[in-house]
């Protein structure tokens, strides 16, 4: 009996750390998918904004819980411009959470995509260097849509952090102004293998995995590093 029990700690102790590790490329998977369908067009995520970007969170399918039932918050992936400047060619994923608690009264039975767009260096460097609050320590505001994004320019209306959602197929810009949001630990060691924190993973040159290729194709695809 013994030494079952010490088999099997053994096997959970290598399964652990692989099925940790699939996990959070399922996420990388899903954040794909959100950013393949919102991308573009006339009904998405304008291109104008995605180009003055220096990074993009998403945070696919949050769901409302019940008070003291499950996890409290959203999981996503943030991926930003390579380069000191942040004008380069989209680098290696970070995993990120988001606080549901104020952003709960907007959701409904259904999931809820959100996508943040970080518009300038003040805001990468607040949301790298630990929990942000939108609106707090990050200026934030609704993304501009249609023909509002035409023209838009982030940097003189003085927004760090553009925000939308996505319910039932319908794109659109949405307040999450007093969520907050930070770097998800444990996702980063079990994705990495290692613990490396989010600064570390998009300003330190990490290699971007087969897993989170298909993220970063999408958004090299749809803005290519700015010149």
């Amino acid at each position: 009996m013994k030494k079952r029990m010490i088999v099997f700690a053994l096997c959970l102790a290598v399964a652990s750390p692989l099925f940790a590790q699939k996990k959070e490329e399922e996420r990388l998977s899903t954040s794909a998918t959100v950013l393949r369908e919102i991308l573009g067009g006339e009904k998405g995520l304008p291109t104008s904004v995605v180009d003055q970007a220096d990074c993009v969170v998403v945070f696919p399918s949050v769901k409302k819980v019940a008070i003291g039932i499950g996890g409290s918050y959203g999981r996503g992936v943030l991926v930003c411009r390579e380069g000191g400047e942040m004008n380069g060619g989209w680098g290696a994923p970070a995993m990120y959470k988001l606080d549901q608690a104020s952003i709960g009264v907007q959701l409904g039975s259904t999931a809820t995509d959100f996508v943040l767009v970080v518009m300038n260096h003040t805001g990468a460097e607040q949301i790298l260097n630990g929990k942000t609050k939108l609106g707090a320590n990050a200026a934030a505001a609704a993304g501009p849509t249609g023909a509002q994004a035409t023209g838009y320019n982030a940097a003189s209306m003085h927004v760090d952090v553009l925000t939308y959602s996505r319910t039932k197929g319908l794109f659109a810009g949405v307040s999450l102004e007093g969520a907050s949001m930070d770097s998800d630990e444990d996702a980063n060691k079990a994705l990495y293998g290692k613990a490396i924190s989010a600064k570390d993973i998009v300003e330190g040159g990490q290699a971007v995995s087969a897993a989170a290729k298909p993220l970063v194709d999408e958004l090299e695809k749809i803005s290519p590093a700015r010149k």
